[in-house]
């Protein structure tokens, strides 16, 4: 039997969802041991000008505990 715990974080990138999604696992992988998914709650972009200048990911990170 696994014990599983979550965390939420959130993470964002200039570039796209995807991207932000990687650097969010990433970044989470650095931190925490055994990893083993993530559900993308929410995602939202940054307008400036017009434009999108930042896509941003909310993060819900599924990891083991030993």
């Amino acid at each position: 039997m696994s014990i599983a715990r979550i965390t939420e974080l959130s993470a964002s990138s200039k570039k796209g969802f995807d991207d932000a999604i990687e650097k969010g696992i990433k970044r989470a992988n650095d931190t925490l041991e055994n990893v083993e998914g993530a559900w993308v709650q929410d995602m939202k972009v940054v307008c400036k000008g017009g434009k999108i200048a930042e896509y941003r990911v909310q993060l819900k990170v599924t990891f083991v505990l030993r």
